[in-house]
């Protein structure tokens, strides 16, 4: 007989009932090859004096053993794991099986993020110089709750509990068709909306149903990593068009039109990342007359066109869009707070109505009762209210920044302050080393950035996001002051 005292163990303080621990541990031995099929298992009487269990509770888990399919009663013999089920080797820990194609690996499969980097986790207490996030300490969540707590007491609000419109909240949608109508000039219908889980879905699904395997999408030489990521999933090829203070180089890519069909370009007109510079109105233009005369997509992604302090900002390039050539890409929580995952995609409704279904596969829907909630600040103007407050806030935060920079960094630093967005691009010395300056920083208490993520295959530059926004007045002197110290 198995030494089942050692081989069953028992949690008497666990809530899980006693017999059910016992029919699990069964199961345990059976699977893992332990106990083969026809195998006698002790008697009731024997395996309760074994284990110290009442022989009823030992009853009740061969009951529920039996039920389950794991055993089979013979009368006047006693019980066995039961004949038909499969014989299983006995298993001996982590040895890989013929089949597999990797040392360890129970089945064949492709992983195309080998090597590559997870996201880091900010939601630590540690003094921080981010990417340029917003200051979450800003955010009016509790506004928020209490909109949310009123929808979800009200009668109708437990409707919201149920699957909803793929496209989002329709409230939400007729919210942001005025917000961006007074914000942007942007006349949309909410047929022309799609609320998504922040901008990285929406550029994600426009890939999806833009590209195919080989297909050219043209990019900034500097852009966002992760977008460029989403299309070399999908199997497209990169064209890497220069980038200087005015934004993506139009003349350059009017020349590569002529003799390369590109199915779609990807910009980020304002703040440009991670250069934060923005595209002139006359390359904007220019684009758009490209865009109409080779047929080609553009994805413009406006990620932060709420934060823009010396002037008016330009209307994005969907505003003057006659053409259905622009896939809109914004986010609202970008703004607000990066874990509640809000933002949209306007676009034509087809592609719209296409976009929704793609997203189905994978993501059901939104959180409906979050995206009702949103709509009831968008709709009471506390939305308004606090990205005037923030802009405010912001602009002294960016001053501040960027006069201790001039004034403490001008040796080994160079940057241009910027018109908007909440970081600073910032080219350091090539006598430093980035990923030197990350680890020493770490150890003198501050987070930042060892500049990998802005690097490409023809980017590497030697510079930082040295984001502002999210932090107040003295712990932008805190951390400027241990950066010099790393420094």
């Amino acid at each position: 007989m198995l030494p089942y005292k050692s081989l069953i163990q028992l949690n008497r303080d666990s809530s899980v009932s006693l017999y059910v621990q016992l029919c699990n541990s069964f199961i345990n031995l059976i699977t893992n090859g332990t106990l083969q099929p026809t195998d006698v298992l002790p008697s009731t009487r024997v395996l309760s004096e074994l284990i110290g269990l009442n022989r009823n509770t030992v009853k009740l888990a061969y009951e529920e053993l039996i039920s389950q399919g794991w055993a089979e009663s013979i009368e006047r013999k006693g019980v066995f794991v039961f004949s038909k089920l499969p014989v299983v080797s006995k298993n001996k820990g982590n040895a890989s099986t013929e089949i597999s194609n990797k040392p360890g690996e129970s089945f064949i499969w492709t992983n195309p993020f080998l090597g590559r980097k997870g996201s880091d986790n900010f939601q630590h207490s540690v003094l921080t110089i981010d990417d340029g996030f917003p200051d979450v300490r800003l955010t009016p969540i509790d506004l928020l709750m209490r909109e949310y707590r009123s929808i979800s007491k009200k009668f109708y609000g437990k409707s919201f509990l149920k699957y909803g419109y793929p496209k989002g909240s329709e409230h939400l949608r007729n919210a942001l068709s005025s917000y961006l109508a007074n914000t942007r000039g942007l006349t949309v219908n909410p047929e022309n909306l799609l609320i998504t889980k922040g901008s990285q879905m929406g550029i994600y699904l426009s890939t999806q149903l833009l590209l195919k395997p080989s297909d050219h999408i043209a990019v900034g030489v500097s852009n966002y990593r992760s977008a460029d990521e989403i299309f070399k999933y999908v199997g497209a090829n990169l064209l890497r068009i220069p980038v200087d203070h005015s934004g993506m180089d139009i003349d350059f890519l009017e020349e590569v039109l002529k003799h390369t069909l590109i199915k779609a370009v990807y910009i980020i007109p304002h703040h440009h990342f991670p250069t934060t510079v923005t595209m002139s109105m006359e390359r904007r233009l220019k684009l758009m007359k490209l865009a109409k005369e080779y047929r080609f997509a553009i994805i413009e992604d406006d990620y932060d066109f709420d934060f823009h302090y010396n002037n008016k900002p330009y209307i994005p390039l969907a505003s003057i869009d006659h053409n259905s050539n622009v896939i809109y890409i914004g986010s609202i929580t970008k703004t607000f707070a990066p874990a509640l995952r809000i933002g949209f995609m306007v676009a034509d409704p087809a592609f719209v109505d296409a976009a929704s279904s793609l997203r189905q596969l994978i993501d059901k829907q939104g959180d409906s009762l979050l995206e009702e909630a949103f709509s009831s600040l968008f709709d009471n103007g506390e939305m308004e209210r606090h990205f005037r407050k923030s802009l405010k806030i912001y602009r002294q935060r960016r001053d501040l920044f960027c006069e201790i920079l001039q004034t403490n960094f001008n040796d080994v630093i160079t940057f241009k302050i910027p018109e908007g967005g909440l970081a600073v691009w910032s080219v350091f010395d090539e006598a430093i080393h980035l990923s030197d300056l990350s680890q020493t920083a770490a150890k003198n208490g501050l987070k930042m950035s060892d500049g990998s993520f802005y690097n490409n295959e023809v980017f590497i530059p030697n510079g930082l996001r040295l984001g502002f926004a999210s932090l107040n007045e003295k712990e932008i002197e805190n951390s400027l002051e241990l950066l010099r110290k790393s420094i």
